[in-house]
């Protein structure tokens, strides 16, 4: 094994970098459904955006619980920095995204519109840094 033999091994453990893809999806696809909703006002895709974004909220504050206790632990190694980035670029995700799923709980007519657009874009982009950041964390083991 890597690990064992010195080397880098990934910072994710399997299930939260599984929990991870969720809100990156979910957010994109958001982005995606607003950008379909304002191509064709058809009021089924603001209520698919909606549903994707209460998904990517549900998911990500799970993945956010896990990534603040991986910082706590991580607190006094080398990579905690990174780590503290890939929380705060999560964390700011999901605040742009509580803000969008109010936002897309107004009236179909009004809950996209640029604000929200912008709010899908900014939720979207900032999963994806997210998982940039979460993704490129490695952790050195030594032997003893």
């Amino acid at each position: 094994m890597l690990a064992e033999s010195g080397g880098a091994r990934p910072y994710l453990h399997p299930l939260h970098a599984l929990l991870l893809g969720f809100p990156i999806a979910l957010f994109v696809f958001a982005l995606f459904t607003d950008i379909a909703y304002l191509r064709t006002a058809e009021v089924q895709w603001t209520n698919f955006s909606a549903w994707l974004i209460v998904g990517a909220l549900v998911f990500g504050g799970l993945t956010g619980l896990w990534a603040l206790i991986s910082l706590a632990l991580a607190w006094r190694s080398p990579a905690r920095r990174a780590v503290a980035l890939y929380v705060g670029a999560l964390a700011l995700a999901w605040i742009f995204g509580l803000i969008n799923a109010f936002k897309h709980s107004q009236d179909a007519w009004s809950s996209v519109g640029t604000f929200g657009l912008i709010l899908s874009i900014l939720s979207a982009v900032l999963a994806l840094v997210a998982g940039w950041f979460a993704h490129s964390i490695s952790t050195v083991r030594e032997i003893a």
